[in-house]
C-alpha cells in the first residue's frame, strides 16, 4: 500500500507512506502558485504538517501564516483550516492524519474523480459531486462556512440524490458512522 500516489486536485498529490488505524502518513506535493481550498475541518481527526521543502500558506481559525522547510503545524480535530502553496516553487510536506479513519478512502475517491475528468477547471468537483462525497465522508471532511453546519448538511442531503442520478457514487468500503 505504501507509495500509492493520488491526485487530490490537478495541482496537489499525495504519496502514501504508511497506513494503519492509528495514523495515515502521506507526503504531499503542492504545485506553485496555488490558491486556497475551501475552508474545511475534520471532525474526528488531528493533522500534523511538516514542510520538507518550499513553503506552504496556512489559515487556521482565521489566522494566516507561512510555513517554510523545517516548520511544522498541528491542527486539532474540529478546527477550520486551509493550506496552499502561493509561492513560485513546488512544496513538499509530510502530513499525518490521526487516527486514520477513512481518510485514505476519501483521497482515493478524489483521485478517481480527477482521473475521470469529472471536475471543474479549478480541479474541484461540482456541487452535485460534492454533495454525494461530502455526505458520504462527513466523518472525514466537512466544509467550514460561511453557512452554518446544519444548513450545509441539509443542502448536501438534498443535492446528493441528484448527484447520484448524474452518476456520482461514493465507493466507500464501509458506511459512514450514524449521526456523524
Amino acid at each position: 500500500m505504501t507509495d500509492e500516489r493520488l491526485a487530490l486536485t490537478p495541482h496537489e498529490h499525495v504519496t502514501v507512506r504508511a497506513s494503519a488505524p492509528g495514523a495515515l502518513e502521506v507526503e504531499a506535493e503542492y504545485a506553485p502558485h496555488g490558491s486556497p481550498p475551501p475552508p474545511h475541518l475534520h471532525p474526528g481527526q488531528d493533522e500534523r504538517f511538516e514542510v520538507l521543502s518550499g513553503e506552504l500558506r496556512t489559515k487556521v481559525d482565521g489566522r494566516e501564516r507561512t510555513l517554510r522547510a523545517g516548520d511544522s503545524l498541528e491542527i486539532p480535530r474540529g478546527t477550520a483550516h486551509q493550506m496552499w502553496n502561493g509561492a513560485g516553487e513546488p512544496a513538499r510536506v509530510r502530513w499525518v492524519t490521526s487516527p486514520a479513519g477513512r481518510t485514505l478512502a476519501w483521497f482515493r475517491e478524489l483521485d478517481a474523480l480527477q482521473r475521470s475528468g469529472r471536475v471543474g477547471r479549478n480541479g474541484l468537483p461540482g456541487p452535485l459531486a460534492f454533495a454525494v462525497y461530502l455526505t458520504e465522508y462527513r466523518d472525514v471532511f466537512r466544509l467550514a462556512g460561511p453557512l452554518p453546519a446544519p444548513v450545509l448538511r441539509g443542502v448536501f442531503a438534498a443535492l446528493a440524490p441528484l448527484g447520484r442520478l448524474r452518476g456520482y457514487e461514493a465507493r466507500a468500503s464501509e458506511a459512514s458512522p450514524a449521526g456523524v
